[in-house]
């Protein structure tokens, strides 16, 4: 199994220990909460991500042909969700995350409690992620 892969599962093994809604938001809140704050230098209007109702910053980096994201948001809830992407995409061979699709979020139940403005939001942030996924396999050995 795929570093990506073994990232996936435990994702999905954390969201499955997960019983209600609320206790899901909860786990959902707590993942954002444990990310660091960007820098203020690192909050760019290059790294906003389009689409998004509130404010959120995807910023990517290549280290050693693996791509590395760190993220931040004004709301909580899409923090926490972009805390749970990172867990899964960042710290891998771009060719890897461009082989993961996003439906382990609906796997996990993410997304079946999203406002169609948030799943929107969601999409964008997926996007992105794809975007700077595929430039940077462009860039790596790997």
């Amino acid at each position: 199994m795929s570093g990506i892969e073994q990232k996936k599962a435990k994702v999905l093994a954390d969201l499955a220990s997960i019983g209600s809604v609320d206790d899901r938001y909860r786990y959902i809140i707590e993942q954002g909460r444990a990310l660091p704050v960007l820098a203020e230098t690192q909050r760019q209007d290059k790294f906003l991500v389009q689409g998004c109702m509130s404010q959120a910053w995807l910023v990517p980096e290549l280290k050693d042909g693996l791509v590395y994201f760190h993220v931040d948001s004004d709301a909580a809830i899409v923090k926490g969700i972009m805390a749970i992407l990172i867990a899964v995409y960042s710290g891998n061979p771009p060719t890897e995350n461009l082989g993961l699709s996003p439906e382990f979020l609906r796997e996990g139940g993410i997304t079946e409690h999203l406002s169609m403005n948030r799943r929107n939001g969601l999409s964008s942030v997926v996007k992105q992620i794809m975007l700077y996924s595929t430039a940077y396999k462009a860039l790596s050995p790997r």
